[in-house]
């Protein structure tokens, strides 16, 4: 993910956006932050693009959402599969 430029969409209040920035830093991985709540233009953009009003949602390059949850895991987060989904997303 190094060469991956990523903007992660989130908010504070948010746990699994707090869980995946935390595993984001935890791992080093260099990113911009939009809060939806700091922003107040932010939450329309991202679910003007993606169709949902989740978060966190993870804009790779520029051109292609990842989410950043896993609701169907017990976890709510797997890295395997957001790194999975991200790589795919950036080629």
């Amino acid at each position: 993910l190094k060469d991956t430029k990523l903007t992660v969409y989130s908010a504070a209040w948010c746990p699994d956006c707090r869980r995946f920035k935390a595993w984001l830093d935890k791992e080093g991985v260099v990113y911009d932050y939009v809060g939806i709540d700091e922003d107040e233009n932010a939450a329309a953009y991202l679910e003007s693009h993606t169709g949902k009003r989740a978060i966190p949602f993870v804009l790779v390059n520029g051109k292609s959402w990842v989410r950043g949850y896993h609701k169907e895991l017990p976890s709510r987060f797997d890295s395997k599969v957001f790194i999975d989904e991200a790589l795919k997303a950036s080629s």
